[in-house]
């Protein structure tokens, strides 16, 4: 690993340039998605319409729409459920009408049982229906053909973000993939140092796999790097092939094996859910504060005229670098970019806006704005500085679990900040109790733990240990 400056600078800047095309490929995949959902709803009701018009001899025929528009919600219900809208549905056509057959079938029979139920069968005809149902079957199985051939011939086939890392394994390709050396990166999975976690946060962003092949001594570490990463990761062993072992992905023509090793923590109804709750909130907070925010950026330019803002790189999600806003509570020139010495109770670096804001808590609402950007989300682990230590010594060096906590995006708040576990740490355990309620939430999350925590937050806003 130990490369000349000059070549590592090079081999990542042309890296961060390839990087480029996977968050283009994370949209296309998206738009394809959002069409999949709009063209879906306008073929339900194109197809019952033309049913209506066969069977009634009306267009736009009022009881064949009401029956398209009561089962397009149970189509879109269970198709969330049955994989109808995934990665797969985008290349393999069989799989794609496969999966609209039967989120078809299903929804349409859980219509007529409702209907059975609630005795409403007489308002529907049988004859319009069975006609619309048909015509809604050719259509969205010609759309999903369509969608299927669109993607081979414009983009090859290519939807999914594929990673191979190099790290002096087993020989292995993928087809499909990009393929990269860690040692011409200057990537240690052994390494704690901030700066190359960023840079292998950096390149594994927006990865929907990723594969590494590596020596089996080194397999243990590359496993926490992408579990920190939150991505599907997988490691090369020859031996899991020749075994059978279980649970893990084989590759019959290369004889070789790769233990899954991480999955990420949320999938991806989860993170639809987390990202509309967050700009729900961040949204709604900027409005609802920002007379509160205007009172703040007044006080502190009037107390010493500096600058209202303090801006410091924190560690996010798959130990990537952001910057996370704040209101300036310190002197500037007292300021602590690196945040190497923790906030004590009397620090002579506050201002005296600055403790008003600090133990209200204030001072972190420009964060909402990190929310927007999506690099914070309202609740999640919080975001440490670079420079934070307990007994002297870096976060990541007390517990090697460290990394873990940067599975997901940092936030507002979290499940440690409302069970007391703010403020300095001073000691060893201080970090270590936050540690453990920051993986106690990424283990269990749910929205509705996010909004319990966040309703919980405005008990705990003042607080003997915000200064």
């Amino acid at each position: 690993m130990n490369k000349p400056a000059d070549e590592l600078v090079k081999a990542i800047a042309a890296q961060d340039a390839a990087s480029n095309a996977a968050p283009s490929l994370e949209r296309r995949r998206l738009w394809l998605y959002a069409s999949l959902l709009f063209g879906d709803a306008i073929l339900f009701m194109l197809g019952f319409a033309l049913g209506g018009l066969l069977y009634e001899g009306i267009w736009l025929e009022q009881r064949a729409l009401m029956q398209a528009q009561l089962m397009l919600p149970l189509f879109y219900t269970i198709a969330f459920y049955n994989s109808t809208y995934c990665a797969r549905a985008l290349t393999d056509t069989r799989y794609a009408l496969k999966r609209v057959a039967i989120t078809l079938a299903i929804s349409a029979a859980l219509l007529n049982f409702i209907a059975f139920y609630l005795k409403t069968n007489a308002v529907f005809s049988r004859g319009s229906f069975t006609l619309g149902l048909m015509f809604t079957v050719a259509l969205l199985a010609a759309f999903r053909i369509g969608i299927v051939k669109l993607v081979a011939s414009v983009w090859n086939g290519q939807v999914r973000n594929f990673l191979v890392i190099d790290d002096a394994g087993p020989a292995f390709a993928l087809e499909g993939s990009r393929r990269l050396s860690a040692a011409e990166l200057g990537l240690d999975p052994e390494s704690d140092d901030p700066h190359m976690l960023n840079r292998l946060g950096r390149i594994l962003n927006f990865q929907d796999r990723v594969i590494v092949t590596c020596p089996p001594a080194r397999r243990e570490g590359w496993a926490r790097r992408l579990k920190a990463a939150g991505v599907q990761g997988e490691v090369v062993s020859s031996g899991a092939f020749e075994l059978g072992a279980l649970g893990v992905v084989r590759y019959e023509d290369q004889s070789v094996a790769t233990l899954i090793v991480s999955t990420g923590p949320l999938g991806i109804r989860a993170r639809a859910a987390k990202r509309a709750f967050d700009l729900t909130v961040a949204c709604t907070g900027i409005v609802v504060l920002f007379p509160l925010l205007v009172w703040a950026a007044i006080r502190i330019k009037l107390e010493d005229g500096g600058p209202i803002f303090f801006v410091q790189r924190r560690l996010g999600r798959g130990n990537r670098f952001f910057n996370m806003y704040k209101l300036r509570t310190m002197s500037v020139a007292l300021e602590d970019q690196a945040g190497d010495r923790s906030t004590s109770r009397n620090d002579s670096r506050i201002t005296r806006v600055g403790r008003t804001l600090r133990s209200t808590s204030i001072d972190e609402l420009p964060q909402l704005l990190n929310v927007l950007r999506g690099e914070m989300s309202v609740v999640g682990p919080r975001p440490h500085a670079l420079g934070s230590r307990a007994n002297d010594k870096f976060f990541w060096d007390i517990d090697s679990r460290y990394w873990k906590r940067h599975s997901l995006k940092p936030g507002l708040t979290g499940l440690a900040q409302v069970r007391g576990q703010r403020g300095s740490t001073r000691e060893e355990q201080d970090l270590v109790d936050r540690l453990q309620s920051d993986l106690e939430y990424i283990a269990g999350w749910s929205i509705a733990r996010d909004v319990a925590i966040a309703w919980r937050t405005f008990r705990v806003l003042r607080h003997e240990q915000a200064y």
